[in-house]
């Protein structure tokens, strides 16, 4: 899947590209409902502008692989999701905007609620208000014990989620998860995956029998569950890449921590789709390329909640022709992966895609889900082609070879 073909090609314009991310955009039917959540929807908008695009679907690693978030978005960015998976600790750190240094071990953190006898009754501590979250961190933070020469950090994301951050030499990220992303069983060990890594599993073992006790008397917030565990490195920017000055207009932290670090501005988190939009608006003539990310709909996915996740699509496509008004040269509709509220969790199925743009040969698809788009010319593809596609519809790369 190496497109590093790319980077010699690409060059700058004053060409506009616009990607509008739907999280967890397409499902599976389910009994009593006529079709997928995208088939019940009602979505005139984005019907009409299927009808004006190149449409197809988008395998986010490769036929089969259920993909996590951060792997799906670096493959939409057009770096490869295999090169360039990392854990989601590091992730979630740069989301957070904690600076990550080649001392650190990163981890992203659910708090859970578990029973009397310690087994998971749900990962996401129904999903507490982030309010709590931070009061939660600060009392964990506080609290816990490391070795002398050792840092930990304990930083709230949104919601049930938080990120932890250990400091010091020797640190090791080959270690098991102990998110089993199952309920109704205990938090796995962070055992080690490999010598290397004995003395970190140690540490961390120490770390969550502490926490485990300083949680012991809060509700329903009561454990924690540690997955990602990541080391940092560098990667190359959309800018040295692609040639594209880029703003992430992404309200969550994670997928703000992934447009940091491929070197795109942040935008000010807002409070709803209307103002992400707003934004869009607001920064049209700063930016080449502009990543805006709609986290509800995976949210109700992930909740199994079908009537949520189709009333987050027709808020989205309401908000569609503001995007066409700006009339960007390309405009990409498409998700990261599915969440079917079938699954309530990421699958494997391919997202929908549609590439609107003064070049592309339309086809034709008359309708935006992921039964109709595979008529599309675009046909199945890895979601890292993507990029080639839009930069040339773009027409922001050079002719390959004499």
């Amino acid at each position: 899947m190496d497109n590093s073909i790319l980077d010699p090609l690409a060059i700058q314009s004053d060409s506009k590209i616009v990607f509008l991310i739907l999280d967890g955009i397409s499902g599976l039917k389910v009994d009593g409902k006529p079709g997928t959540e995208m088939q019940v929807a009602n979505l005139p908008n984005l019907d009409r502008l299927a009808k004006e695009s190149i449409c197809g679907l988008l395998d986010p690693i490769l036929p089969g692989v259920t993909p996590g978030s951060g792997p799906a978005h670096f493959a939409l960015f057009g770096y490869d999701p295999i090169e360039f998976n990392m854990g989601r600790g590091v992730l979630s750190a740069s989301g957070v905007g904690f600076e990550l240094t080649d001392r650190d071990l990163a981890a992203r953190i659910n708090f859970c609620t578990v029973d009397g006898s310690g087994n998971v009754i749900d990962r996401r501590a129904g999903r507490i208000a982030s309010g709590i979250g931070v009061r939660l961190c600060d009392k964990i933070e506080s609290a816990v014990v490391v070795p002398a020469g050792y840092e930990f950090n304990f930083l709230p994301e949104k919601e049930h989620r938080a990120v932890m951050i250990l400091r010091g030499d020797g640190l090791n990220d080959s270690v098991q998860d102990t998110d089993s992303q199952q309920t109704g069983v205990p938090p796995l060990e962070p055992e080690a995956l490999s010598p290397e890594a004995d003395f970190t599993s140690g540490l961390l073992k120490d770390i969550i029998s502490q926490i485990r006790g300083i949680l012991a008397d809060e509700s329903p917030a009561n454990m924690v569950l540690l997955r990602g565990f990541a080391k940092h490195k560098k990667y190359p920017s959309m800018m040295e890449r692609f040639k594209l000055k880029s703003l992430a207009i992404a309200n969550y932290p994670m997928y703000r921590g992934i447009s940091r670090l491929i070197g795109m501005d942040l935008n000010p988190v807002t409070p709803s789709i209307q103002t992400q939009i707003d934004a869009l608006e607001n920064k049209f003539n700063e930016y080449d390329y502009f990543f805006i990310h709609i986290k509800y709909t995976d949210a109700c996915g992930e909740d199994g909640d079908f009537d949520g996740k189709v009333k987050v699509l027709e808020e989205v496509d309401e908000l569609i022709p503001r995007i066409v008004e700006l009339n960007p040269d390309v405009l990409v509709v498409t998700g990261d992966h599915s969440t079917p509220s079938k699954m309530s969790t990421h699958s494997w199925h391919p997202v929908p895609v549609l590439i609107n743009s003064n070049l592309a040969r339309i086809d034709p698809v008359e309708h935006f889900d992921e039964i109709s788009c595979i008529q599309g010319g675009i046909g199945r593809q890895p979601s890292v082609h993507l990029m080639g596609l839009v930069l040339a519809h773009a027409n922001r790369l050079q002719k390959f070879g004499a």
